[in-house]
């Protein structure tokens, strides 16, 4: 299993990040600024990502690094070493984590942030960053979809939730008014399906249901609560039968 995709899903990490969901208003709707990761080397090699990064003890600033205020610290600090734009923490709008698994050689638990991105000359690092891009979030949905453009999981998921929204303002309107989601995740036994803790089978434990082999699980009349995303083939489906998160 590839190691990038096992530190997006765990229950009990010792380490943390932060990541800043960009958004402005285009001609054609809301807009979310991806970048891409160099290809041969670094986490996520490849993908296109929102800014972001570890925690670390400077972000902490005496408090824990695993909290609000240090994710709020990293999130700043990152975006400016990656794409030279300053952020103000105070304008940070949480709304999810994402929490990887045990055992994988990425133990952080990311705090994903959105905000309007502020006035200011975006500047990628080239060490960090090869290339940056607005784009409406179904339109990076779409070039994953034709195999043009590699996403993780949780860019992924956020960039689905995001595709619903007229502007910057309806986007940040509706992540301010609920809690912060967390995505404890699993990865199913044949590595094509990522199961989020809401799912009936989540836990390894819980006897598997008997289905119909003419029933897929993520059909309309597939029984129980669903809360996963089947990555088997091009597009992805996310299903989410509680309306918990995205």
């Amino acid at each position: 299993m590839d190691s990038d995709l096992e530190s997006l899903t765990n229950d009990v990490v010792p380490g943390s990040a932060a990541t800043v969901v960009l958004l402005r208003d285009g001609e054609r709707g809301l807009e979310v600024l991806l970048a891409e990761r160099p290809r041969d080397r670094g986490s996520f090699a490849g993908a296109w990502v929102f800014p972001g990064g570890a925690v670390d003890e400077a972000d902490a600033a005496g408090g824990p690094v695993d909290g609000e205020d240090a994710a709020r610290r990293a999130a700043v600090r990152e975006t400016r070493e990656e794409i030279g734009l300053e952020l103000d923490r105070y304008d940070l709008v949480p709304f999810s984590h994402w929490t990887p698994p045990k055992g994988s050689p990425k133990q952080l638990r990311t705090t994903f942030f959105a905000m309007r991105v502020p006035d200011g000359e975006i500047r990628p690092a080239p060490d960090e960053v090869m290339a940056v891009e607005w784009l409406r979030p179904i339109d990076a949905l779409d070039r994953h979809a034709a195999g043009s453009m590699t996403l993780w999981p949780p860019t992924w998921v956020t960039l689905h939730g995001l595709a619903r929204a007229a502007s910057v303002d309806e986007a940040l309107a509706e992540l301010r008014s609920g809690d912060v989601k967390p995505y404890v995740a699993k990865l199913s036994d044949d590595g094509t399906t990522i199961l989020w803790q809401e799912d009936d089978e989540y836990e390894a434990e819980l006897l598997r249901r008997e289905y119909d082999p003419a029933v897929p699980d993520d059909a309309p009349d597939a029984e129980g609560n669903r809360h996963r995303l089947l990555m088997d083939r091009l597009p992805w489906v996310y299903v989410n039968t509680l309306g918990t998160g995205f």
